[in-house]
């Protein structure tokens, strides 16, 4: 009776895992000084449109697209590589605290699985901590039906080397604005923290709330290597979750870097030419599959009672 039970519950958590293995991703990606020079490259851009289209939303750093030229073109061609989806774009402003070097946060999403509901761009004069950041969050919330959560809200950040504890500490304000903002705990924080190595001494780590907040949960394993180079090994990109509700739609061991050096067989200089940092990612659970999941424990249960009447 128990070997049957066992083997009945294993033969539909099979079927379950095989079904439920969810492909709604959310990506951050630090392109590494993207702007018109690089959508010349055409060996660039086929790789960066392997990689972008991946994910279901990815958040774009370092973009340098002064001219307002760079994003089109690669939105153009996300959109004949991947003829499946349809790829549009939320933006920023062009930040930074001097005109010579600006960047832009740029979302990157399939408008069929996912939609954006709000934006909001973070003031840099908050009263008490004026200019925080060298470049302030642009914080979108999204509609995702098909995910477990539903809808949530990502909160970007490029911090800057020399200034990333402060920088870091100051976006668990955002946070608690942002929730009060939107009556949500559905929030996810995301980007190129400069969170390691030499930027963010241990020493500096408990003046950081971001990190000492028992209720956010840091999804990258520390000393993941993110970034390009065989000289470095740092954990520079990461993404967080605020809360356990968020953290249980997270498919569990998800979130990681991807390693496009080794998955598309460049070499480092092919690879460094992409961008100096992996894009780091985290699979959502599907919704269809929680649903399901009740549907075969239902259904394990139903099996059980119809053997046990059977041997009566």
């Amino acid at each position: 009776m128990r070997s049957f039970s066992l083997l009945l519950l294993s033969f539909l958590l099979g079927v379950c895992e095989v079904k439920g293995g969810s492909d709604f991703r959310i990506c951050a990606f630090n392109l590494h000084h993207f702007g018109e020079s690089k959508t010349k490259k055409n060996n660039v851009m086929h790789i960066l449109a392997r990689i972008i289209t991946r994910c279901d939303v990815c958040l774009l750093q370092e973009v340098r697209d002064a001219k307002e030229k760079a994003i089109p073109q690669l939105v153009d061609r996300l959109n004949r590589y991947d003829t499946q989806h349809v790829y549009d774009t939320v933006s920023s402003e062009r930040l930074g605290r001097s005109s010579s070097y600006q960047e832009q946060y740029v979302f990157v999403y399939r408008t069929n699985t996912v939609s954006v509901t709000g934006q909001y761009q973070y003031p840099d004069n908050k009263p008490g901590d004026v200019d925080a950041f060298a470049r302030e969050p642009f914080v979108v919330r999204f509609k995702a039906p098909k995910t477990a959560i539903k809808e949530f809200v990502l909160i970007p950040q490029h911090t800057t080397p020399d200034n990333t504890t402060k920088e870091l500490d100051a976006l668990y304000d955002v946070l608690q604005h942002v929730k009060r903002m939107w009556r949500t705990e559905n929030v996810m924080l995301l980007g190129d923290f400069n969170a390691d190595c030499g930027y963010l001494a241990k020493k500096n780590r408990k003046n950081v709330r971001l990190i000492t907040e028992k209720n956010l949960y840091w999804l990258i394993p520390e000393k993941t290597d993110t970034t390009v180079r065989s000289s470095t090994s740092c954990t520079y990109d990461r993404i967080v979750v605020n809360g356990e509700q968020f953290a249980r739609a997270v498919v569990p061991s998800s979130a990681s870097p991807f390693n496009f050096q080794t998955a598309y067989r460049l070499t480092e200089d092919q690879a460094l030419e992409v961008s100096d940092h992996y894009s780091v990612e985290v699979l959502l659970k599907d919704f269809a599959n929680k649903v399901s999941f009740t549907a075969l424990l239902s259904l394990f249960v139903l099996g059980q009672l119809v053997f046990q009447m059977s041997t009566w």
